[in-house]
């Protein structure tokens, strides 16, 4: 099984301006050994670490810890798409066997339909050609134009980070649920079954995240369905396990070979093959 979507960070290098010690479960310096202790006993070997922090020193920074880490199966980092050398950025980070993905933090941006500029799309093209997945982290406001955004670009895979953050605590359901059925029309659309338990806040049981979670499921399939558990901003809202267990409950309508394939067939298949890794 591999989870595809944790995060490693040392507060010390200064550039995670979100973690502040208001967010006291999780801050604390996190290392792929204390990933792995987390996930070994779930039977989950390996995983995607994923970019945290919205500087290229970052992306270095994980890059070198996957190199000693012989369970990171690759990095999703981050790349300034705006720089006038985007596309040699971008490039040069491709060179990296570790490097599968690239993912602006979208949700912290002021423009919705930033991804739409003609600067950022540019850069953006030069991603397929290297095999590099498109991660979206975006909230339900950037849905349409993550619609169009996927329509202008038809090569590249792009998947949707935590089901695109539904506000489960406040039964938001509509209008995400037509735009994620819409999104699901994109064939190189795929979706994260990850970070629905922070969205649905601490108190949530497995009952509050069914209806988006077979949501998901239905529209985009068990082929395009990617669990991860989004460890440890996960410890917000609960434990590895505890999320696990919920996520398997979730899928249990799904065949093993489905289940096999939303546990980490899917993964290999998206961040792992593109870039000739296994």
């Amino acid at each position: 099984m591999i989870d595809a979507h944790q995060h490693c960070w040392q507060l010390a290098r200064g550039d995670y301006g979100w973690l502040t010690p208001a967010l006291a479960p999780i801050h604390r310096d996190v290392s792929p050994d204390d990933w792995r202790r987390e996930a070994a006993p779930c039977g989950v070997d390996r995983s995607i670490l994923v970019q945290a922090a919205p500087t290229e020193a970052e992306t270095r920074y994980l890059l070198a810890l996957a190199r000693t880490a012989p369970h990171v199966a690759g990095v999703v980092g981050w790349s300034d798409f705006g720089a006038s050398d985007a596309v040699q950025r971008i490039a040069a980070f491709a060179a990296e066997p570790l490097l599968v993905g690239l993912r602006p933090m979208l949700h912290d941006l002021p423009d919705d339909a930033w991804m739409l500029r003609d600067d950022v799309s540019r850069a953006v093209a030069s991603m397929a050609p290297h095999g590099l997945v498109f991660d979206a982290l975006v909230r339900p406001r950037h849905l349409a134009h993550l619609l169009e955004f996927a329509r202008r670009h038809p090569a590249l895979a792009i998947v949707i980070d935590h089901g695109a953050k539904p506000d489960i605590a406040r039964r938001e359901w509509q209008p995400w649920a037509a735009q994620m059925q819409s999104l699901a029309r994109c064939t190189n659309v795929q979706v994260k079954l990850s970070g629905l338990a922070t969205e649905a806040g601490a108190s949530w049981q497995a009952r509050d995240l069914a209806p988006y979670a077979h949501h998901l499921l239905e529209h985009f399939g068990p082929s395009r369905v990617i669990w991860g558990s989004d460890w440890p901003v996960l410890e917000l809202a609960g434990s590895y396990r505890r999320w696990f267990d919920a996520a398997q409950s979730l899928a249990d309508s799904l065949s093993e070979d489905q289940r096999a394939l939303v546990f980490g067939g899917n993964a290999e298949r998206t961040y792992l093959s593109q870039r000739g890794r296994r």
